[in-house]
């Protein structure tokens, strides 16, 4: 018996991502039923909701990582006398 958690296994993670690209593609494609409303010129664009949401989450990454830096503390922080 595979005692991995199912997140651990190669052939669910493959799952996983051919599902993710599957549901990113039907969202892009999506587009193609309404007519966005834009407030702004740049709002009108083609897939700028999916552009500006996965540029979104590579900032949070990134100003976690940021942040992490800052807030990081050694590893004997809780054990010094």
């Amino acid at each position: 018996m595979d005692d991995k958690h199912w997140l651990e296994r190669p052939e669910n993670i493959t799952k996983l991502w051919r599902g993710g690209w599957v549901l990113l593609a039907l969202l892009v494609l999506a587009e193609f039923t309404y007519h966005p409303h834009a407030y702004f010129v740049i709002d009108g664009w083609f897939a700028f909701n999916a552009l500006f949401g996965f540029l979104s989450c590579v900032a949070m990454v990134l100003g976690a990582k940021l942040l992490g830096v800052y807030l990081k503390r050694g590893e004997d922080y809780y054990d010094r006398d």
